[in-house]
């Protein structure tokens, strides 16, 4: 059990200091004023943040339907 939460706690910490090297390099990216780019990497951002949300929304659904039968 120990190891289990030296891992979890291992890379939780060690995820850390990366978490925001992408976002200033993306912003340096978009800063440039080429729209066609920022336009593509919302798109990718959107596409991105879709695939969470239809999990959570399938989840959600399964646990609704169960809960019906068990009425």
């Amino acid at each position: 059990m120990k190891r289990i939460q030296f891992l979890i706690l291992f890379s939780l910490l060690s995820s850390i200091p990366f978490g925001y090297s992408q976002c200033a390099m993306c912003k340096a990216v978009v800063e440039n004023g080429d729209s066609g780019l920022a336009e593509g990497l919302n798109d990718g951002i959107v596409t991105l943040m879709v695939i969470p949300y239809i999990l959570v929304a399938i989840i959600a659904f399964i646990l609704w339907r169960n809960y019906q039968k068990n009425k």
